[in-house]
């Protein structure tokens, strides 16, 4: 008789010992089966996250969650947001993100050069971000890739490419060099607008500036293609080409039909291009045209200029654009 109990006794221990691995185990088991971006809404507890999880397939039971937190779980509370949870994640690696805090990032690219008016319509379009902006000033936005959250405000987003061009500025103006020819940083932003929008290589950035602070030294008209179009399209593109009426019109941005600088900028430029214009190439150049390259020729004089015209044209020709 002391025997049998002696033997219910360890057959009820054992079976104790295998209900608290299974127990245990199921703390630490495979959940979901694909990578799945989880949102945990403001306000939640653990209890009505738990439920979602449930309702959303990716744990089993909540209740069976709940319970294995409490003996198993930390203290931290959990934090709201979207979370990413990768594939097999087990409740407890489930729990242990939503008490980081570490929320899923999305991201939107802001290219150099891109006008204001693009910045805003970029915002505007991206599904994941809430509320209005209105169209941010001029150079006033840094190109750059920012992250932002699911359910983030547009307003906040734009704030922080904002503030970025800011911090950009306060750290190039202090590198300013003896051949630049701005001097204040509205005008570093304005010319470097001028660079960013007339070359898309970047080697040719510190050249450009060169070529600009040449021309605004000696009192000669900028003659920038875009700072004509920019008054007609507020940075949207053209569609066509200019025409003459259009080159001769008189505003605050034409440098066609006024000497200096524009009233403002006519895009958001690029740190290279700030910093191009604040320590420009040093060179003879007052003239540009393209070389079929993607780039330009480069010419001192106006006898070079128009020789580097007719190389430009009659590569064109040869490729039937003329």
């Amino acid at each position: 008789m002391r025997r049998a109990g002696c033997a219910l006794i360890g057959i009820v221990v054992a079976l104790g010992l295998l209900a608290a691995a299974w127990f245990a185990f199921g703390w630490y088991s495979s959940g979901p089966e694909e990578e799945t971006a989880f949102i945990v809404p403001s306000g939640s507890t653990l209890t009505s996250a738990a439920q979602k999880l449930e309702d959303e397939g990716l744990i089993g039971s909540a209740d069976a969650f709940l319970l294995r937190a409490k003996i198993f779980g930390g203290s931290e509370p959990i934090q709201a947001g979207e979370f990413l949870l990768p594939e097999g994640a087990s409740p407890n690696r489930i729990l242990a993100i939503f008490q980081s805090g570490q929320v899923l990032r999305r991201f939107v690219t802001i290219p150099e050069g891109m006008p204001s008016v693009l910045v805003h319509d970029k915002l505007m379009a991206e599904p994941l971000l809430t509320g209005e902006i209105d169209v941010p000033a001029e150079g006033s936005v840094l190109p750059d890739t920012y992250d932002f959250e699911r359910g983030e405000t547009r307003a906040a987003v734009l704030a922080r490419m904002q503030a970025a061009m800011a911090r950009a500025i306060e750290e190039l103006w202090p590198t300013k060099g003896p051949r630049s020819v701005v001097d204040t940083p509205a005008e570093a932003v304005t010319l470097a607008s001028i660079v960013e929008k007339e070359t898309g290589v970047p080697e040719e950035r510190g050249m450009v500036a060169g070529l600009y602070s040449n021309r605004l030294r000696v009192g000669m008209r900028l003659q920038a293609d875009p700072t004509i179009i920019y008054p007609i399209t507020q940075g949207r593109p053209l569609g066509r080409r200019i025409l003459r009426s259009e080159i001769d019109a008189v505003n605050g941005y034409n440098t066609y039909s006024m000497a200096g600088l524009p009233e403002g900028p006519i895009t958001n430029p690029g740190r290279d291009s700030i910093a191009a214009v604040l320590n420009p190439d040093q060179t003879d150049a007052l003239y540009m045209v393209a070389d079929g390259s993607g780039g330009h020729a480069f010419g001192r004089t106006l006898a070079e200029h128009e020789a580097n015209v007719e190389r430009w044209y009659a590569l064109r020709r040869e490729r039937g654009e003329m």
